[in-house]
């Protein structure tokens, strides 16, 4: 997967998120992550390892565009 550009890079994104939860007391700007990634779900966008049948090929993206949809939404 390594230069591809399919790795799905949310839980990356959520570590982070938890990262500033736990260890740097900004559990605000935690759940700004949190709240980012959920509204990217819940418009369809997907990366190919959590597609399914009905996600749309143009809702399917890669690692960057994933990430970029994320930052997008904060």
């Amino acid at each position: 997967m390594a230069g591809q550009g399919i790795a799905n890079p949310l839980a990356q994104i959520l570590s982070a998120a938890m990262l500033l939860t736990y260890a740097l007391d900004m559990g605000e700007q935690a759940a700004w992550i949190e709240d980012a990634v959920a509204r990217v779900l819940d418009e369809g966008w997907r990366t190919r390892d959590i597609a399914d049948e009905g996600t749309p090929a143009d809702h399917i993206l890669g690692t960057a565009e994933m990430g970029d949809k994320v930052v997008a939404a904060l």
